[in-house]
Order: C-alpha cells, then sequence, then structure tokens
C-alpha cells in the first residue's frame, strides 16, 4: 500500500565537488546518505569542465551504498530523483550517446569572445523576452558557441547537448530526456514563457535546435525505470521508476520548504545561489530564471549567485590558514572551526577590511568574467582573524547586491531569509548574513539540503507524497538569527563602499586580467 511504511524513496544530487545520496520514509525521516567526491579539472586560467564519468560513478556508488546502509529491500524503493549542478554547456554526445568533450560546468568562463559576438549580433531586449535571462559566458549558449568555434570535429559529430542531471538519467534508464528546470537555464535556446525550445533564438544564434532533445519533462514526472545493466551498479530492482529533478539550486530551494510567492532561499556551497519563487517572468536581466523544480509549467525559481562563496572560504584555509589545517589533525577540531573562533570577536566590518569576493570572476548582478577577488584596508594591526571575517563579509555583501535587484519589480520577498548549506553551519556567517542583509536567517536543523528535495520530487511522481508542502512538516527549523541593529548601521555604510570599490576597479581588473591570460 502507497504511503505506508514499506515506500522508501532516494534522492542524489550531483554537485560540483561531489555527490550526495539520501534515502527516506514518506515521513521524512533520513534513513542513510552517502557522499562521494571528485574535483573540477581547470586547465587554462577561467576554465573549468568535468567528465561525466566521474559523475556517473558517484551516483552508483552512492545509491548503493544508502541501499546497503539503510537495510531496505530494494524492491521497496518506489522512485529515485537525480539533480546537479548547472552544467553549463552540458555533455556533448554522438548517435551513440557518447561523450565527445568535456561539459563546461556553470563557473567556466573562456567563451567571453562568444558573448561579445552576442552583444554585437543578438537583439539582447528580445532575447530577454523570450528567455527570461541575458548573456554571460555563465550561460550554457555561449559555452556551446565556444565548443562550435573551437572543437569543429566535435560539432559535426555532436546528436545532442545533454545536461547533467539528463545525461545521468540516461545513463539510469536508456531514455532521453530533459526536464524543464534544467532546458530554461541553458538560456538563449530556451522560452521560458512557453516553456520549450526556441526555434527562432537558436536560429539567430546558429545553434541547430536538434541538438537539444525533443522530450521536456515536468521535475514531478517519471522519465523511465532503471534498466538491467544500472541495476547491477546501484543495487536497486531494474524498473525503478527514475526522476529528473533538474538544476540543484531550485531543488534546494524547495527541500527547505520554499514553495510560495516571495519565499527565498541562500545555498551556500561552494558558490552562492540566492533565489526565490515566483510567478512573473522576466523581472531583471541581471538574475538568472527557469522554471521551478515544482508546477514547472506555472512557478519560475529566480536566482543571483556568487561565483564562489564557500570556495573562498576553503581557499583562505588551505593558503593562508596553513596551521588550523595543521592542528586540526593534532586536535581533532575541524580548521573551519579554528578560523571561526578567531574571527568571533572581530567587530562588524572587520576595522576596515572590505574584501571582493570574485575570486573566479562574478556571476550576478555585475556578469564580469574579469572580475577578481581584492581584500582592501589592510593594516599592521589587522589579524587572520580580521581577514577571515572580512572574507565572510564579503560573500554577505554579494548576497545582499543580488537581493537589491529585486527592488523597485513586483516581486515580494518575505521576511525571513533561510540559508542551507555548508556556510550554513558556521559560528559566525549566519549572523554575518543577517546584520549585512537586515533580515532575520533561518537555519534548518539535519539539513540536507538538495537530496531531500529530490527525494520528495521522486514521492510525488510516484504518488507516494502526495504534496510537496508535506516538507513544512517535515522541516526543523533553530531559532531565527535576529539582525542586529548596530551592527546593520555599520554594514551600510561598508555596503555603499563594497559596490563603489568594484565600479573603480574594474576596469583595472580586466586589463590584469587580460595580462595574467598572455
Amino acid at each position: 500500500m502507497k504511503g505506508d511504511k514499506m515506500d522508501y524513496l532516494i534522492g542524489v544530487d550531483i554537485g560540483t565537488q561531489g555527490t550526495k545520496a539520501v534515502l527516506i520514509d514518506p515521513t521524512g525521516k533520513v534513513l542513510a546518505h552517502h557522499y562521494k567526491g571528485y574535483d573540477v579539472e581547470t586547465p587554462k586560467p577561467s576554465w573549468a569542465q568535468q567528465w561525466p564519468e566521474p559523475w556517473e560513478e558517484a551516483t552508483n556508488v552512492t545509491i548503493k551504498a544508502v541501499v546497503e546502509k539503510s537495510n531496505v529491500d530494494p524492491k521497496d524503493i518506489k522512485g529515485v530523483a537525480i539533480s546537479s549542478l548547472y552544467g553549463g554547456s552540458g555533455i556533448p554526445v554522438d548517435k551513440e550517446m557518447k561523450p565527445l568533450a568535456p561539459c563546461l560546468i556553470w563557473m567556466d568562463r573562456r567563451a567571453e569572445e562568444e558573448v561579445k559576438w552576442v552583444e554585437e549580433n543578438i537583439n539582447l531586449n528580445e532575447l530577454f523576452e523570450v528567455t527570461g535571462n541575458s548573456v554571460n559566458s555563465y550561460f550554457g549558449f555561449t559555452k556551446i558557441l565556444w565548443m562550435k568555434n573551437h572543437l569543429p570535429k566535435v560539432w559535426d559529430e555532436i546528436e545532442y547537448f545533454l545536461p547533467p542531471a539528463p545525461y545521468i538519467v540516461y545513463k539510469l534508464t536508456g531514455e532521453v530526456a530533459v526536464d524543464y528546470s534544467s532546458a530554461g537555464n541553458i538560456g538563449g535556446v530556451f522560452n521560458l514563457k512557453e516553456r520549450t525550445w526556441s526555434k527562432e533564438m537558436a536560429e539567430q544564434l546558429g545553434i541547430p535546435l536538434r541538438f537539444f532533445p525533443k522530450r521536456l519533462v515536468e521535475c514531478t514526472e517519471i522519465v523511465g525505470g532503471i534498466t538491467e545493466e544500472a541495476a547491477m551498479k546501484t543495487g536497486l530492482k531494474a524498473g525503478t521508476p527514475v526522476i529528473c529533478g533538474g538544476v540543484d539550486a531550485p531543488v534546494a530551494t524547495m527541500g527547505a520548504g520554499a514553495l510560495a510567492e516571495g519565499n527565498h532561499v541562500a545555498m551556500l556551497g561552494t558558490s552562492m545561489c540566492w533565489g526565490f519563487i515566483t510567478e512573473m517572468p522576466n523581472l531583471s536581466p541581471n538574475l538568472v530564471s527557469m522554471p521551478h523544480c515544482v508546477d514547472s509549467s506555472e512557478i519560475i525559481y529566480t536566482f543571483g549567485g556568487a561565483a564562489t562563496a564557500g570556495a573562498i572560504l576553503r581557499w583562505f584555509r588551505d593558503v593562508i590558514g596553513t596551521e588550523e589545517l595543521a592542528a586540526e589533525d593534532r586536535l581533532g577540531i575541524n580548521a573551519y572551526t579554528l578560523l571561526d573562533l578567531q574571527a568571533k570577536e572581530i567587530p562588524a566590518g572587520s576595522n576596515g577590511v572590505l574584501v571582493l569576493p570574485y575570486f573566479m570572476g562574478e556571476r550576478s548582478p555585475i556578469w564580469d568574467s574579469s572580475a577578481r577577488g581584492l581584500i582592501l584596508g589592510l593594516s599592521l594591526v589587522h589579524t587572520k582573524g580580521h581577514l577571515y571575517k572580512a572574507f565572510m563579509e564579503g560573500v554577505a555583501y554579494s548576497l545582499r547586491h543580488n537581493m537589491e535587484m529585486v527592488l523597485g519589480t513586483d516581486a515580494k520577498l518575505d521576511k525571513e531569509l533561510i540559508i542551507v548549506g555548508g556556510g550554513s553551519k558556521s559560528m559566525n556567517w549566519p549572523q554575518i548574513y543577517a546584520d549585512v542583509t537586515g533580515y532575520p536567517v533561518r537555519i534548518i536543523k539535519n539539513d540536507v539540503e538538495a537530496p531531500l528535495g529530490d527525494a520528495v520530487l521522486a514521492g510525488i511522481a510516484t504518488g507516494i507524497i502526495p504534496d510537496p508542502h508535506v516538507l513544512k512538516d517535515w522541516l526543523e527549523f533553530e531559532e531565527p538569527i535576529q539582525p542586529n541593529p548596530e551592527n546593520t548601521k555599520i554594514y551600510d555604510q561598508y555596503y555603499e563602499e563594497y559596490k563603489k570599490l568594484y565600479v573603480s576597479t574594474k576596469d583595472i581588473m580586466k586589463s590584469v586580467t587580460h595580462i595574467g591570460h598572455q
């Protein structure tokens, strides 16, 4: 009987640096979870690519692990849903569905010449009107144009471009389909209002429409069943329904209970995605919009994103926090916790240290691939704790900058901001977000992010879960973290300087980046 304790669901999220799977029962209880990491290839500055084999292996390993850890009979697993990082170009595959080149992922910035060509040859107002998005080397369609210009032999053999989640769903089921969320996030070739591939834009861009699979599916629709071969690798029963959950940001947002107009969530992982739910398309060309993973035909997920969030704290730990890394093994205390402790008593504004967190170019709202990280205001009184706190503050300023893009539009944001991901576990960062934005911050207890959202999508698709709103009953939140008004006053001043600092240095950044690439 559906809905009883013998029904189980699996959610899998393929991230930039690793894949995580969870297995839940219909009450939302997580019975098992597993993670497998991997790397991003960065063969040149501003390049970031991944072959799909590590994703496939990690998917098989993590699914098999949660099945084994949970001691659940595979025949009682009623569905599995897959979400993924934003895969940029997607994987170009040939007629045999073999990968021809790596996927140029979201953080890749090699398509600058192609962006310039689009700006000079395409009506950007029309592009925005049709797709709900603008042009930048972040978007998949510019990366696809780069392949056209630089990989002619590959181009001649391409059958499809498949985003990461749809590619893995194909490997599990043998079915070729793209969910609305992944399709919309390619930008350029997808009509956001009609929820279909855009023949007119594809023709203008010179990208054959046949590269994009005709079958478009809801993120709550069964694509196919697990094949015999995939059953052997995953431990699942052949025929188990598979759902394509789409891009991880909207899935994580839904998994945090954001289902109503104006609900907004900041996902703090390697990068930062702050997004909200709305029925209003074409809100701002400075933000990114795609169909949401629930009610894809009606609801839009609009987000702004920092290219680096957790990534710059990781860089800080590896490059500057070497003492803390060494102490981690000795003391058994996480290096991030040791750095957090040093930043704990540092006042708001880090005594005049201001960081632009653009260590991998920047996405919204400045859309500048030549932007670079910048530390201003250093003096001999500053310590490692000052610097670490300033790094956290820089990402919080970036979040506020994105939130400002909604001011003046018809969209209305909730009074509270939910934050999920690794950054929510810091002893300082959530308070900094509250103080910088002025919004009370809510954190989920036992947060599992996108995989939980995926499991819910699998439950909706298979009828095990009647409605995504059950999440409201499942999620337990910590007490809201209130902004400190005194700190907010200080941050208001620093934030204005943060915006001015980028404007006054962007030309220098561009020149220095150009020299560095010679």
